[in-house]
C-alpha cells in the first residue's frame, strides 16, 4: 500500500515534523556510502577511531538531509512539485511538506540552511582531528548539495544532476576514509564509484514519474531532454558502468577478488531495468522498479563493505 502523504494533523509534534521533512528513509544511501569508506580504511589495515567514524557518518547524514530539504524548497519555488500529478509517493515528487501545508516555504528554507550550517561545524571539528585538507571535501560536498537545485546554477536542470549525485556520494566515501587515514588515497575513489553510480540510477529512474512536471517547470534533466524511449536506456548504461567498473577494478587488482560478491546485487538491477524498459511510458507502473533500484543499491553497498573488510 502506498504511504499517505504528510499532513499537519499527522505531524503535530515539531521534532517529528522536521525530522520527517529530511526524508530519513533516503538517508540510508549516505549511511551506506560512509560505511563503504570505513570498510576501505579497515581493508587497508587502519584501526578505526570509533568516535571519528560516528561523527563522520552523522556529518554525511546531515549533509544529505540538508540537500533533501533545500531541494524541496527550490522545487516548490520553480513549481515542479506543485504540478506533479504522476508522482509515486514517497519516492518521487518531493516530500510534499510544502504542498500539503506541513511546513512553509520560509521554514523549509531556514531548516535546510541550518542543517548545512551544522554540517560546516561538524566539518571543522573533524578537520581539527584529522587534517586541514578535509576542507576540500567539505566545500565540494556543500557546493554540490546547494548547487544541485538552487538558482542560478540549478545543475540538475542543466543536465548535470547525475554527475552531481556520483560526485556527492563518492565524496562521502572518500571523506569517511580520509578522516580515518588523515589523508587522501585513490582506493576510496576506486571502491566507491560503483556504489555511487547505483545511487545515481535511483535519481535517474525517479525522474520518469516526474518528467512531465519537471519539463513544464524548466527542470531539464536528461530524462526530460530525451524522448522516453531513448531516456530509458540511460538506466541500462549506468548499470553497465557500475558493475563493469567493479569487475575491471578487481581484474586490475585494485580491489580484492572478494569484492565481486557485490555482483550478487546485479539481478535486482537487471530486473529493475527490464521493468523500466517495458513501462517507461507508463510511469505509474514504476513503483516496483524504483524499490528494486533501492534494494540493488543497498545490497551492492553492503556486500562490497563486507567484502572489503574480510578480503585480502
Amino acid at each position: 500500500m502506498t504511504p499517505m502523504e504528510p499532513t499537519l494533523a499527522v505531524f503535530q509534534n515539531p521534532f517529528a515534523r522536521y525530522f520527517a521533512a529530511t526524508r530519513p528513509a533516503f538517508l540510508t544511501a549516505s549511511l551506506m556510502a560512509g560505511l563503504i569508506g570505513l570498510a576501505i580504511a579497515r581493508h587497508n589495515g587502519l584501526v578505526l577511531d570509533d568516535a571519528l567514524a560516528i561523527v563522520t557518518l552523522l556529518f554525511a547524514l546531515l549533509a544529505h538531509a540538508g540537500a533533501n530539504v533545500l531541494n524541496d524548497y527550490y522545487d516548490a519555488i520553480n513549481g515542479t512539485d506543485a504540478q506533479n500529478t504522476e508522482r509515486i509517493f514517497p519516492f518521487t515528487g518531493g516530500s510534499r511538506f510544502i504542498q500539503n501545508g506541513v511546513l512553509t516555504l520560509a521554514q523549509t528554507r531556514n531548516f535546510g540552511f541550518s542543517l548545512l550550517g551544522c554540517v560546516a561545524l561538524a566539518g571543522l571539528w573533524l578537520m581539527a582531528r584529522s587534517s586541514p585538507q578535509l576542507l576540500y571535501v567539505g566545500i565540494a560536498g556543500l557546493f554540490i548539495g546547494w548547487a544541485y537545485s538552487a538558482p542560478p546554477l540549478r545543475l540538475n536542470s542543466r543536465g548535470w544532476g547525475e554527475l552531481c549525485i556520483v560526485a556527492g556520494f563518492l565524496l562521502i566515501t572518500v571523506g569517511t576514509d580520509f578522516v580515518q587515514r588523515r589523508g587522501f588515497s585513490v582506493v576510496p575513489f576506486v571502491a566507491g564509484l560503483s556504489y555511487a553510480l547505483l545511487v545515481t540510477n535511483l535519481l535517474y529512474i525517479n525522474q520518469f514519474p516526474d518528467r512531465k512536471a519537471d519539463t513544464a517547470a524548466g527542470k531539464l534533466h536528461w530524462v526530460a531532454r530525451m524522448e522516453v524511449q531513448q531516456a530509458r536506456w540511460g538506466y541500462v548504461l549506468i548499470v553497465c558502468l557500475a558493475y563493469g567498473w567493479l569487475i575491471l577494478s578487481v581484474t586490475l587488482g585494485w580491489l580484492p577478488v572478494s569484492a565481486l560478491a557485490a555482483l550478487l546485487a546485479l539481478p535486482l538491477s537487471v530486473k529493475a531495468a527490464s521493468r523500466l524498459l517495458r513501462h517507461a511510458a507508463q510511469p505509474q507502473q514504476l513503483g516496483d522498479a524504483i524499490q528494486m533500484t533501492i534494494a540493488a543499491m543497498l545490497a551492492h553497498g553492503a556486500l562490497l563493505s563486507i567484502a572489503l573488510i574480510i578480503g585480502k
